[in-house]
């Protein structure tokens, strides 16, 4: 038997709720995504879990979202999001991948190995700060580092305000600083790549053996996917947990805000730049190269930046690219219509 919810314990709010009209409200049921596979959605619902084939003329959904279904449990739409994780496909696509909806806290996960990476975590910042979700980071394997301090100060240095957490993830007591970023009702996602300890998180978090977990690899540090899909868990506190597939590939696109704030440092500086479109390289009067100088700015920050904004940029505009092409498409194919309609003749 299904077992019954609460819309607040689903993560549902006077967001969600003021997007409704007083018929929708009386006859229609919202339903959340909780997981999805190739041809199917896994939606929960205040009576129950229910089965939603995907269709052609569905738009884009993702775990985390919120749908509206009719009598028949068909749908209807999408309600308006809180937040949207995205990145640019992975491999040569051009196309834009969604990852998780309406999430209230990110967990940027890594482990204090060799699989630790300042410039990786850089782009999990930067994918939270476009979707305007606080992030925290979370540093695992505290039992097998002797060196803990040393990752706490370099995931510190990425962000003056930003949470640094260290934890095992084996150790209940530990792992309950992450307590107050799990009220009953909110949404967290877990980001991070293979083996940092996600799914051993949400284990521990929960009290049960929610996901599969398995060992890194000895050699490198590098871990195995465990987690293949992206699912939404509700612990017995009430607060609704997302694991997500490790992503070794993270393309950003259309992510230029999440960068400003990701290294709002460097950006902060470069307004006091002789020129407005200095590059920060070997322009005179640079700000962000004098503090550089100075000992006062890591150059591997701005390395980072840099790297990324052009990586970004380069991704948006074949994307947008893309969408005019599809748009074009799109006219082609409605003037065809109406031309066979009419009764104007053949196909051009």
């Amino acid at each position: 038997m299904s077992t019954k919810y609460l819309l607040s314990n689903l993560g549902w709010n006077n967001f969600f709720q003021q997007q409704l009209t007083l018929e929708e409200y009386e006859t229609c049921t919202p339903a959340r995504v909780f997981g999805q596979e190739r041809s199917l959605l896994q939606l929960v619902t205040a009576s129950g879990n229910v089965t939603l084939p995907i269709s052609a003329s569905m738009v884009d959904i993702t775990v985390g979202d919120w749908l509206l279904l009719d009598g028949d449990h068909q749908f209807l739409r999408l309600l308006n999001r809180v937040s949207l994780f995205t990145r640019k496909a992975a491999g040569k696509k051009a196309s834009r991948q969604l990852i998780a909806a309406n999430i209230n806290t990110v967990f940027v996960v890594s482990s204090m190995n060799l699989d630790f990476n300042p410039n990786r975590l850089e782009r999990y910042l930067a994918l939270a700060n476009e979707a305007d979700v606080e992030a925290v980071i979370v540093l695992t394997k505290t039992d097998c580092c002797e060196n803990q301090e040393s990752y706490i100060s370099r995931a510190r240095s990425l962000g003056r305000m930003l949470d640094v957490v260290a934890v095992n993830s084996l150790e209940k007591s530990s792992v309950d600083q992450l307590i107050p970023w799990c009220q009953p009702g909110k949404t967290v996602a877990f980001l991070g790549s293979s083996g940092v300890g996600k799914s051993t998180l949400i284990n521990t978090l929960s009290g049960q053996s929610v996901q599969r977990t398995q060992a890194i690899r000895e050699d490198d540090d590098k871990g195995r996917h465990t987690t293949t899909g992206r699912s939404l868990h509700v612990l017995s506190s009430g607060v609704l947990l997302l694991d997500t597939p490790g992503m070794r590939e993270l393309q950003l696109a259309d992510c230029e805000h999440g960068l400003d704030e990701t290294f709002s440092e460097i950006t902060t500086l470069a307004y006091k730049c002789k020129f407005s479109d200095c590059h920060h390289q070997n322009e005179p009067g640079c700000a962000v190269r004098k503090e550089i100088e100075a000992g006062k700015l890591d150059e591997r920050r701005l390395d980072s930046y840099l790297k990324l904004m052009k990586e970004q940029a380069f991704n948006s505009a074949t994307l947008a690219e893309r969408r005019a092409q599809d748009r074009e498409f799109g006219r082609y194919v409605k003037s065809v219509m109406k031309s066979k309609k009419d009764g104007k003749g053949d196909l051009p």
